[in-house]
């Protein structure tokens, strides 16, 4: 079993990990953890300045994927030119439906979550975890597309706000 799962990532592959985004594996290393050997991926994320290490055999389990595919991008921006679905729950119970939407590493899920709560300039602002969970979903959403691109953040951003900007006019 743990065989297959080497083969699925490789040191410098560009991964989705579901609670933290996009990051590069940067080694596979052996380490023993309470006298028991564990093969594990090294993950760097460079912009949060964070390394994870995570056991191979439990990488599916946990959510770890490669890169979403450019058709996946492609259904993400088609979902960030959707109208904004706004349930009339209340926000509590909404915030925490966003955090899951984010937290899934689901690219689709998080487009919606940018989708639902981007806000155009002649709108109402923002409270302030309403904004925290915004700018949480664009930078996911923003990593994985310059990521699957080829790694220019500021064109992902660009393109992303470009395709916001004209569902808003």
């Amino acid at each position: 079993m743990s065989k297959a799962k080497k083969s699925e990532f490789r040191p410098n592959d560009y991964v989705v990990y579901p609670a933290h985004g996009v990051g590069q594996i940067v080694n596979i290393e052996e380490q023993e953890i309470a006298g028991i050997e564990l093969e594990l991926f090294v993950i760097s994320f460079e912009k949060d300045k964070m390394t994870l290490r995570v056991p191979t055999h439990k990488a599916t389990e946990v959510g770890m994927r490669s890169l979403s595919s450019p058709d996946v991008v492609d259904q993400a921006m088609k979902t960030l030119r959707g109208k904004a679905k706004v349930k009339r729950a209340m926000w509590s119970r909404r915030a925490q439906e966003y955090e899951q939407k984010i937290n899934s590493g689901d690219l689709i899920a998080i487009a919606e979550v940018v989708r639902d709560l981007h806000r155009a300039d002649d709108q109402r602002e923002q409270s302030y975890s309403e904004r925290q969970l915004y700018e949480a979903a664009l930078e996911r959403l923003t990593r994985e597309v310059a990521a699957v691109a080829g790694g220019d953040e500021v064109a992902a951003a660009k393109q992303v706000g470009d395709v916001l900007d004209l569902r808003a006019a």
